[in-house]
């Protein structure tokens, strides 16, 4: 499982934008469950590495949250409530949010490895390699984030024309030329700002860091040996499924 702590950043001189950011979370993921934890902040376990990676990067985009990532094992059954859950990944989560505030000068995000659980006596290999991937995973969603913050205004509005009528792989020459038509100008003009705000690249590498995120679990829940390499095939989806 991952937990993701999401933390409001200046939240003693900002409104409260708890309430619009769980709105927007129910529309990224039907099937995982935010709610307020305290204050600021909210809290909800996810089953899919590409939903963590999609919900953190949705996040990082306004630049108005800090967000954390708990990698590992949960006390099941989960309870109704996130903030009823217990287990090392909410542990780590907890501890991710407090090192993304201290990332706040760059992209305000990392990746935890959950710890031992009661009873054990020492990290075993996997658990180190584990700890190990949580940073590769932590390294590639900041550069992929780096991509997301810098985007400007009329970045974004090509960006989300173009995604709003994917029909096949990103950027493909058809659905820009249809989002040129939605935005009233030229294709040209789209693909110059698509160049511009690192879109392809963005897509090209959230595998990458999903792939890290899954491998990590599996060596911190003991799914995956320490010796074994995560899977680098591609995905059957694309940007243009979603």
């Amino acid at each position: 499982m991952y937990v993701m702590t999401i933390d409001q950043r200046g939240s003693s001189a900002d409104i409260d934008r708890v309430p619009a950011l769980l709105a927007e979370l129910r529309e990224l993921s039907t099937a995982t469950r935010f709610e307020r934890s305290v204050g600021d902040e909210v809290q909800g376990v996810v089953e899919r590495p590409d939903e963590v990676v999609a919900i953190a990067l949705h996040a990082l985009r306004s630049g108005r949250w800090y967000v954390g990532i708990g990698v590992g094992a949960v006390d099941l059954p989960l309870p109704s409530s996130p903030r009823e859950g217990s287990g090392p990944a909410f542990v780590a989560a907890r501890a991710a949010v407090e090192s993304a505030k201290s990332a706040s000068a760059h992209v305000p995000l990392a990746v935890v490895s959950g710890g031992l659980r009661r009873g054990q006596a020492a990290p075993s290999p996997a658990g180190s390699a584990g700890a190990r991937a949580c940073a590769n995973a932590e390294a590639v969603l900041r550069l992929i984030g780096r991509l997301v913050q810098e985007r400007t205004a009329a970045q974004w509005k090509v960006v989300d024309a173009l995604r709003s009528v994917q029909h096949g792989h990103p950027g493909t020459h058809g659905t820009q030329k249809i989002a040129a038509q939605k935005l009233g100008i030229t294709e040209q003009s789209v693909s110059r700002a698509l160049l511009r705000s690192g879109w392809q690249e963005e897509w090209a590498a959230r595998p990458a860091a999903e792939m890290l995120l899954s491998f990590a679990h599996g060596l911190i829940t003991g799914a995956t040996d320490a010796g074994e390499q995560p899977d680098s095939r591609p995905r059957d989806s694309t940007e243009g499924d979603r």
